[in-house]
């Protein structure tokens, strides 16, 4: 955590340097984990600031890299080999459209509570279980970015529909399970405060119209779930340093679904 946020403070400062010194800001990025012990040596301390700013100068538009890519790397879903995952919705709101993200860090859940497209997979796909893992023990970090003009009020209440679209395929939220949600908008870009009139001014979409908004999310976050899932690939486990986390098999997934 430390080397990530101290790689994120330098990124931003050395990123908007002028703006920084000329205006007196200061950086104060966040930075969130989830737990990877099993698939990791958690305590070994490899994560290095250099590797953080790697991939922060990294991080480009296009196509994200789903399944054990980045954070990824040692998340644990439902018992299978989670990760990186995302999909997105699009909105047409009085003749505009938007466009509704998810980004997932998948690392909950037990087998028996996988449920995919209302079907209790998990149930029958006894295989290949993590022996030792009869309580959930992981975490989800959900990011919900939108272009819609939202509200921090809004926003707020967007965030808390990551439970539900979480909640389809299974998950009750486990009492081990440190669940991180968090929903920005890119609208109403506007100066800084100090650099603003005596009166600011934003817009934001009517209430009574958020119900596709929240629906939106929740499919993208339950699709961005199912995405981790089906893109990840196996790893060794480390502790105990036997064994392997595998995959889902993604065939009998769909033998199951069709049955």
């Amino acid at each position: 955590m430390g080397p990530c946020h101290t790689a994120a403070v330098r990124w931003m400062i050395e990123t908007y340097g002028s703006t920084w010194e000329d205006n007196h800001l200061w950086a104060m990025p966040v930075v969130a984990e989830t737990y990877d012990g099993v698939l990791n040596d958690i305590n070994g301390l490899h994560v290095t600031e250099a590797l953080a700013r790697q991939a922060l100068d990294a991080a480009k538009p296009g196509p994200l890299r789903e399944g054990n890519s980045g954070g990824g790397a040692g998340m644990i879903c439902y018992e299978f080999k989670g990760g990186t995952g995302t999909a997105s919705r699009t909105l047409e709101v009085d003749g505009a459209s938007f466009t509704m993200g998810a980004l997932v860090q998948a690392n909950h859940g037990l087998r028996p509570w996988l449920t995919v497209a209302g079907r209790p997979v998990g149930a029958q796909m006894t295989e290949h279980r993590i022996v030792d893992m009869m309580t959930e023990r992981g975490s989800i970090i959900v990011i919900l970015a939108t272009d819609l003009p939202l509200s921090p009020s809004q926003l707020e209440r967007l965030s808390r529909r990551a439970a539900i679209g979480i909640g389809r395929a299974g998950s009750p939220g486990g009492n081990n399970s440190g669940d991180i949600f968090l929903a920005f908008s890119t609208a109403n870009e506007m100066p800084l405060p100090q650099l603003s009139g005596p009166w600011r001014q934003m817009t934001c979409l009517n209430d009574e119209l958020l119900d596709p908004v929240y629906m939106a999310a929740v499919e993208a976050v339950d699709e961005a779930v199912l995405n981790a899932l089906c893109a990840a690939e196996d790893v060794p486990m480390a502790r105990p340093a036997v064994g392997t986390c595998r995959a889902m098999d993604t065939e009998r997934l769909m033998s199951l679904l069709q049955g």
